[in-house]
């Protein structure tokens, strides 16, 4: 019986594998992750329409919680208060979906630059039984 074995001796094979591997595994995960998630609703004040559109209103986003917060820290403080929200509502919901996916380009990115400038006549000692 013949038996046929998968071998990758070209370095720039083997980046560019790994690329397409990281690629499909983060935008596949980040589909599934779109398809599943619902937006989360935490801490909701209430809603307010805007041209037939509900937007849920918090806490943080009052008027009182923004004054308060000013007063007691500063504008550095409400800087970071809205910088720390920013990045917490990255990590949930349909958003977490789109940060997976900009995460997984990210990482392949390099992996495709470093296959398309190794040098041509390179050789790889990846399947080498010498050793």
């Amino acid at each position: 019986m013949n038996e046929m074995k998968w071998t990758i001796t070209d370095p720039q094979t083997y980046l560019n594998l790994i690329g397409i591997i990281i690629l499909l595994v983060g935008l596949g995960s980040a589909t599934l992750i779109y398809i599943t998630a619902e937006n989360d609703s935490g801490d909701v004040l209430g809603y307010e329409v805007i041209d037939g559109q509900a937007y849920p209103i918090y806490p943080e986003d009052s008027k009182m919680y923004v004054h308060d917060l000013q007063v007691i820290g500063g504008k550095a403080s409400v800087l970071i208060d809205e910088f720390r929200r920013w990045f917490a509502g990255l990590w949930r919901g349909k958003t977490l979906a789109f940060t997976v996916a900009f995460i997984s380009i990210l990482i392949s990115i390099p992996f495709f630059f470093f296959a398309k400038h190794l040098p041509s006549g390179y050789e790889s000692d990846i399947n080498d039984d010498s050793h």
